[in-house]
């Protein structure tokens, strides 16, 4: 008859099947876990505070953000970017380490503000040990800049190590020096500037002094300044000519800058800061 539902007999299921069922759903719901699953290569990256484990993994992953906006997310591999040009103001905390050529950028770049703690013939090892002079006393010089307050560091240090065998112990001191400058100063940014290039007639002297020894040690630098999470300004780039050699007009001796040198590097330095590239990314539109 229409309408009219048609009645069944509802199936009974044995004893031992229902068992079994039940067993498998035990199973499948709380079964123990092997460790291959709880390893961190197999784990999404967590927040801090996060649970970790199994009901971390079914949590929605948070939207990444449109652009860094701090300057801890502003790390990346190679070197700084270019950036909106700073002011003198922007070097006003800051402390300039290297030997001669740094002192000649002190002379001749036209830079008001800053520290140099700089002098003909430091290493990235007479650094901590040899005595020079300082704005605090006579004393080596990262003893000097332990007690200064600094929030920049800019290293250019390499060309009087460039005569030392292979590139190992010059990456040992150098890993060395970043560390103890992270150590005295872990608020402070630190810049590894890239060693300058020396002229074609100095280049082909055939002394240690040359553009692939050069090369050789700035890739030490660009190495360590990733490994160690500190930024690489590669200030010899703008400074090289397409010979691959410092230019004859912006340099004294073929090794240091002159002031139309100086005045480049420090241009480069203006606009290749973390601060400002920074502000360059928060005022950036959005796609």
């Amino acid at each position: 008859m229409a309408g009219k539902r048609e009645q069944h007999t509802p199936r009974r299921w044995p004893g031992s099947l229902m068992a079994l069922a039940a067993v498998c759903l035990l199973l499948t719901l709380g079964g123990p876990r092997g460790a291959a699953a709880d390893s961190p290569l197999d784990l999404p990256l967590r927040e801090p505070g996060e649970p970790a484990g199994p009901a971390a993994q079914t949590e929605e992953p948070a939207p990444p953000e449109a652009s860094p906006t701090s300057e801890t997310a502003l790390r990346w591999a190679g070197p700084v970017p270019e950036s909106l040009p700073a002011e003198d103001s922007y070097f006003a905390d800051a402390v300039f380490l290297g030997d001669s050529r740094t002192d000649g950028f002190r002379l001749y770049s036209g830079l008001g503000t800053g520290t140099y703690l700089c002098a003909t013939g430091v290493t990235v090892e007479s650094v901590f040990t040899k005595d020079f002079d300082t704005p605090l006393g006579r004393m080596p010089l990262l003893d000097a800049l332990s007690q200064m307050d600094c929030g920049k560091i800019y290293v250019m240090l390499g060309v009087n190590e460039l005569g030392w065998p292979g590139t190992d112990l010059f990456r040992e001191k150098s890993e060395r020096l970043i560390l103890r400058l992270q150590a005295d100063h872990p608020d402070a940014q630190i810049f590894i500037q890239s060693i300058l290039p020396v002229s074609a007639r100095q280049d082909a002297k055939g002394s240690y002094v040359n553009n692939q020894r050069v090369a050789d040690y700035n890739a030490v630098w660009q190495d360590l300044a990733e490994e160690l999470g500190t930024f690489y300004v590669a200030v010899g780039d703008v400074l090289t000519g397409e010979d691959g050699c410092l230019p004859a007009d912006l340099n004294f001796d073929g090794v240091h800058l002159n002031p139309a040198g100086c005045a480049i590097w420090l241009d480069y330095l203006r606009t290749h800061t973390v601060s400002q590239l920074s502000l360059e990314l928060d005022t950036e539109p959005s796609s």
